[in-house]
Parts: structure tokens; sequence; C-alpha cells
């Protein structure tokens, strides 16, 4: 059975766009779009639903808004977050409501598949690079950041990229024992209760 796809943004192009780049997908299908968060809820409802692509900009109530709402209601559906921003509290507050990923509206058809296929695997895709991040928004007081190892920095980025343990470790041959510990130790130093508030602290204060 193909996944089925709701767009949730209120510009025809970028609608047309995303259908466009969803239909070179296999085994991807579009269940619909809508303008706004009101026909949005009615939607869902009605139809099968497993991913929506969510803009942060609506306009009736904002997507972030929106998002926690949908997750509430349907907290098996899968949320991607999409915008044209990539400023670091728009990611982190997605992330906060329920969001699985974040998107910018520029990806490519083989992005949006691997967000897809990501957040279907109970992972967090964020495709923000430092490069289009503007100003930081700093959770942690600047004297109060906790110093991350080498080692620290590159596992904290691969659990961003969705990676396993396992995966972790075959990647940087290590054990996944070892690749544990040092997950724990992030969420100690950060002080995070899951790996989606891990990233999310990750990214708002540089280390990813």
């Amino acid at each position: 059975m193909p996944v089925r796809v709701f767009i949730v943004d209120d510009h025809p192009v970028v609608v047309a766009g995303l259908n466009s780049l969803l239909g070179q997908l296999k085994n991807i299908e579009v269940a619909g779009a809508v303008s706004n968060a009101f026909e949005a809820i009615p939607f869902l409802k009605k139809n099968k639903t497993e991913v929506v692509l969510l803009d942060i900009n609506l306009p009736d109530i904002s997507g972030i808004d929106l998002c926690k709402k949908i997750h509430k209601e349907f907290p098996e559906i899968k949320i991607i977050g999409i915008s044209t921003f990539s400023e670091r509290s728009y990611i982190s507050r997605m992330i906060e409501n329920g969001a699985s990923g974040y998107l910018i509206k520029s990806a490519s058809a083989e992005e949006i598949a691997e967000a897809i296929d990501t957040v279907l695997h109970d992972k967090m895709y964020v495709s923000v690079s430092l490069e289009h991040v503007v100003k930081p928004l700093s959770i942690l007081p600047s004297d109060s950041l906790p110093a991350l190892t080498k080692r620290e920095k590159e596992i904290l980025q691969l659990i961003s990229e969705g990676l396993t343990n396992n995966q972790i470790a075959e990647k940087l041959f290590i054990s996944p024992l070892t690749v544990d510990s040092h997950r724990k130790n992030l969420l100690t130093k950060l002080n995070a209760n899951n790996t989606a508030s891990l990233i999310k602290i990750g990214i708002q204060n540089g280390f990813i």
C-alpha cells in the first residue's frame, strides 16, 4: 500500500510543486491538500493519512499550533514541518509540538522521500544544515554550555540524522554499547529527557 501524504500549505505554487515531486516517488500517494488549519482537521478525520507535510505559516493559525493539535488528536500520524525559514527556533518549536521532521521548501524529491521514510521508522529528520541556519536560539546560558568531546559531537550528529545505535556503531567502528554509553552521557550533559529533546537542544546550542 502506498504511503498517503497530506499537504497543508496556503501557497498554490508550493502545493503544485510538492504534488509534482511526490508524484515522482514510488509508493507515495498524495491524499489531498488544504490551504488552512480550519480544513485540515476535518480532512484527517475522514481520510486515511500516514504523513502530513505542514507549512509553518498558515492564514488562520500558525502551523506550529496546528502541529500540536494534529499530534494530540492523531498521534499515529507523522508530521513534517515545511517552511522557507531555517531559524533554529522554528525547528525546535515544531519538534516540541510533535513534529517528527522538518524540511525546507526547496528540498528535492529525494530528500522528501528520505524524510518520509525516516519519520515512518520513528526517527527524527531535520534537513537544515548549519550553513542555512541564521541566528541560534540559545536555551542554555553560554557560560553553562557543557563541553562535548569530538566523539560525542559525532554521535549527536548521527543521532540527529536518524541512525540507530547499531548503525552509528558500524559507521564509527565502535561497539553499540559504547554508542549507548555516549548517548546516555549526552542526555545527562544536555539535560534532555529523550532523543527528540536531545536533538532540539543540540540544534539550539550549535552542537548540530
